[in-house]
C-alpha cells in the first residue's frame, strides 16, 4: 500500500514551487498578449516567432529553435500556419541544400509592423505594474534559469 502524502505537502508545493509560479505567470502573460495581439491577427507565440526571423539575413532552423527554446518538430509545426498565411517562407539553404532558411516575407514584415506597437503598449503596461526594478530582476532571474 502506498503511503499518503500529507496535505501540508500540497500547501508547501503550492506556496513555494517556482515551476508552478512560472507556469501560472506564463499562462497569464500569454493570455494577455494573445488578447492584445488579436487585432493584428497574431498570437503571442506567432509574434515571437515572426520577431525571431526579423534579422538582416534569414536564419536557419537551429538558431530559431534555440532562441525560442523549441525543438525542431515544434518549430516546424508552428511555422506551418504562418507559411499558409504567406507570412513566412521556408527556403532551401543554398550553402547547404540539406538546411532550410526561414524567410520573413513582406506580409510577415507588415504583420510585425501592425503588432509591434500593440506589443510595446502591452509590455509597458505589464512593466509598470511590476515596477522597473522588479521587471529587470525578473528578466535576470529567468535568464539565469534558462
Amino acid at each position: 500500500m502506498s503511503k499518503k502524502i500529507p496535505f501540508t505537502a500540497t500547501l508547501e508545493v503550492r506556496d513555494a514551487c517556482l515551476c508552478l509560479y512560472v507556469q501560472r505567470a506564463a499562462r497569464a502573460l500569454a493570455k494577455r498578449f494573445d488578447e492584445a495581439l488579436r487585432p493584428a491577427g497574431l498570437t503571442n507565440g506567432q509574434f515571437s516567432l515572426l520577431m525571431s526571423l526579423n534579422r538582416p539575413e534569414p536564419p536557419g532552423m537551429a538558431p530559431v529553435a534555440r532562441l525560442l527554446a523549441m525543438d525542431r518538430t515544434t518549430l516546424t509545426a508552428a511555422l506551418k500556419p504562418l507559411e499558409r498565411e504567406g507570412l513566412v517562407r521556408v527556403d532551401v539553404d543554398p550553402a547547404d541544400r540539406r538546411g532550410r532558411l526561414l524567410v520573413l516575407t513582406d506580409r510577415g514584415h507588415a504583420a510585425l509592423a501592425r503588432a509591434l506597437p500593440i506589443w510595446r503598449a502591452t509590455h509597458a503596461g505589464i512593466e509598470a505594474e511590476l515596477g522597473e526594478r522588479s521587471a529587470d530582476d525578473l528578466r535576470a532571474g529567468l535568464a539565469a534559469l534558462s
